[in-house]
């Protein structure tokens, strides 16, 4: 970060990392073309600790139902566990993959302005025809979800550990085809998202503890802060805005940003 830019940058990346992390558009891409594009870095160490705050931005606003299902679980009813092994099914395939390609993700795909601004735009393409699709939902309520469904979004899942894909796209996609009416395939991507998050989290925290000093931490408590923020808003407010419009204002967006960035990749070579 260039010094001028004083608290500047983790604060933009922060309400980026919020705005972007539950929205099927590529949380990731966004961070890396901030930083490709206009300069907008900070350390691996800083995208890794603010994510937390969109990770509490869910707990915060999901608070009831999540403790809802943990009494319901310990009282041994079914749908809760039910529910419970949905979860573990849908993120144990990118989980696992996660783990073993880290290096080469975070390292050879992650420098790859190129490829990040093609996800995003063949990306959104597939989210525009999904959502215009003329689907018949089977499966409303995400607490019914079926095991081969929730490891089905599970593999969809997997395709976002390419940067620009987008997590909760994937996820959304496949739920979409594969049965799940909107607003429930939007849903259970936040239920997901915090085992995957939390376990990102603590595995990053772990193989980059070496590289965490004081000096960042004021950037981390300005973009976890943001993120918080920012995450909170677009949870409270995702279902209804899906419900309402479906994904494709997210599509659009996703081709204006990957086909922007096509453009500027060839005039700046």
């Amino acid at each position: 970060m260039n010094a001028d830019q004083g608290l500047f940058v983790p604060l933009i990346l922060g309400i980026l990392e919020g705005l972007t992390e539950f929205l099927p558009v590529s949380s990731t891409g966004h961070l890396l073309l901030a930083g490709h594009f206009f300069g907008l870095t900070q350390p691996t160490t800083f995208i890794v600790l603010i994510q937390l705050g969109a990770i509490l931005a869910v707990i915060t606003v999901y608070f009831a139902k999540l403790g809802m299902l943990l009494r319901d679980a310990l009282l041994g009813k079914r749908y809760a566990w039910q529910f419970a092994l949905a979860v573990v099914l849908a993120c144990l395939p990118a989980v696992v993959t996660g783990v073993l390609l880290r290096d080469f993700i975070q390292g050879d795909l992650w420098e790859s302005a190129m490829l990040i601004c093609i996800t995003l735009l063949v990306g959104g393409v597939v989210l525009l025809i999904v959502d215009r699709l003329p689907l018949q939902p089977r499966y409303d309520d995400i607490y019914r979800f079926p095991w081969h469904l929730a490891l089905i979004i599970g593999l969809f899942q997997m395709l976002s550990l390419v940067p620009g894909v987008s997590r909760s796209g994937s996820t959304v996609v496949g739920g979409m085809l594969f049965g799940a009416s909107k607003r429930a395939a939007a849903e259970f991507t936040f239920f997901i998202a915090l085992p995957i998050m939390v376990g990102a989290f603590g595995y990053d925290l772990y193989k980059s503890r070496d590289l965490i000093d004081a000096s960042i931490a004021l950037n981390v408590a300005i973009g976890f802060a943001a993120a918080f923020v920012a995450g909170a808003l677009v949870v409270r407010y995702l279902l209804s805005f899906v419900s309402r419009y479906g994904f494709a204002p997210f599509a659009w967006w996703r081709i204006a940003v990957g086909g922007a960035g096509l453009v500027a990749l060839f005039v700046m070579r």
